[in-house]
């Protein structure tokens, strides 16, 4: 495959999005999957099972991915996918209409971006964005692309959330005051890996994209990725985000006036750079959100029951009483002797499916407020997110100026709002 420079494919970006096609009511939705890990090949499986949807488009970094990913697509009966070593070069294919992008979280802004300048629609993986800056470019290319971008918050698509945050605003539990989310998700150690010569088939150029040329190692590629700075953002930016999101949406507020997140990386001497303990607190004035990640052994709290492994999910309180939720239902308790009024248990659905479902049909309709999860919720659930990170990491609590978008009078925390590019791959 010919190479693709970054001045070449931006010079046919606008052409490309001229000519792009306008998927009908009754068109086929031709899919690119882009990252083909865990989840990427999760995602890959669900769109080829989806009538009207067909995976026409692989791309990977590495080749022994993109084979597995092929091997998989046949079992399903599905036919043979391109394949692509380079993002720029699927998205240089006039036959794919939209694409799902289940990268390492620093590449999903930039993957996104160009994207929507090729004119293809957007399904990406959480957190939406590697930092707060790229979570504006994304709303802002999105708007004037006109492209559909659905984020992977699939708690949005799911009926019992759904119906658990509609009772919240009708004033199931009064007036709230809070909500906490809980991210107690075991991580054991990661240990240490020494920097190896780059697997045959990868492409750690391309792996790294965005982020500083790093010698490889195991850590920093296979999935641990996420406890390092340079590429992740910690498991509040990777499981915590969904509750994030959660806590964001039942109490409808967007950034604080306030963050203080301390914590630290307890117990373990390993490559970690990312804390395992962390405590956030973001303040609205009159309600706040307090965040909790925890992956060394811990125990459940707010009298919830004992469950072996995680617990994962959110809290809310109000006036009259509070709310647990989590994929398994929700549970209401009122009054000052906190009876239980409601237990609902999760329906048996696949909201991944679900969510996917709401993404197609945007693409459709080419109405983005369909989505329920547009970008624009995404990128201010994953803002939370690094909104803590950046407290964590400067020691400090920290003044938000919404108007400005950056913090009040600190420019060692502004600066940790975006990050340093590794040319060509700039955001």
């Amino acid at each position: 495959m010919s190479k693709i420079t970054r001045r070449h494919f931006f010079q046919g970006a606008a052409t490309a999005l001229a000519a792009t096609r306008v998927v009908g009511a009754n068109d086929r939705v031709q899919m690119g999957i882009v990252g083909l890990g865990g989840r990427g090949t999760y995602l890959m499986r669900a769109f080829s099972q989806i009538p009207d949807c067909q995976v026409m488009a692989l791309c990977d970094v590495f080749q022994a991915a993109r084979e597995r990913a092929q091997s998989q697509l046949a079992k399903l009966g599905a036919p043979k996918a391109k394949e692509y070593v380079d993002l720029r070069e699927l998205y240089a294919d006039k036959e794919v209409d939209a694409v799902a992008i289940a990268t390492p979280n620093h590449w999903h802004a930039l993957a996104t971006i160009w994207a929507c300048e090729a004119g293809k629609d957007v399904y990406v993986e959480k957190p939406a964005s590697h930092n707060v800056y790229e979570g504006w470019r994304m709303i802002e290319t999105a708007r004037r692309t006109q492209r559909i971008v659905q984020v992977g918050h699939q708690g949005r698509s799911s009926p019992h959330k759904i119906r658990a945050m509609q009772l919240l605003r009708e004033g199931v539990i009064g007036q709230l005051y809070m909500a906490r989310g809980l991210c107690f998700k075991r991580r054991p150690s990661i240990g240490k890996t020494p920097p190896e010569p780059v697997p045959a088939g990868l492409n750690w150029d391309l792996f790294l994209g965005p982020a500083p040329m790093r010698p490889y190692t195991l850590n920093r590629y296979r999935y641990n990725w996420h406890w390092f700075w340079d590429t992740g953002n910690g498991d509040i930016g990777n499981q915590g985000v969904h509750e994030m999101d959660i806590c964001r949406w039942g109490l409808g507020v967007e950034l604080p006036e306030t963050v203080v997140s301390t914590g630290g990386k307890y117990i373990y001497d390993d490559d970690q750079e990312t804390p395992n303990t962390q405590l956030a607190s973001f303040s609205y004035g009159d309600k706040q959100i307090v965040f909790e990640v925890r992956g060394l052994l811990t125990g459940p709290e707010a009298g919830l029951p004992v469950r072996p492994g995680n617990t994962i999910g959110n809290l809310f309180f109000g006036s009259e009483g509070w709310m647990w939720v989590d994929d398994r239902g929700f549970q209401v308790y009122k009054g000052e002797k906190m009876e239980k009024v409601m237990d609902e248990v999760a329906e048996k659905v696949d909201s991944t499916r679900l969510h996917i479902e709401n993404f197609l049909a945007a693409c459709r309709s080419r109405n983005y407020k369909e989505l329920n999860a547009d970008v624009e919720v995404g990128a201010l659930s994953a803002a939370l997110c690094h909104l803590a990170n950046i407290s964590y990491r400067v020691g400090r609590l920290l003044k938000w100026d919404a108007k400005a978008r950056k913090f009040v009078n600190d420019p060692e925390a502004d600066q940790l709002l975006t990050r340093k590019y590794r040319e060509p791959y700039v955001v």
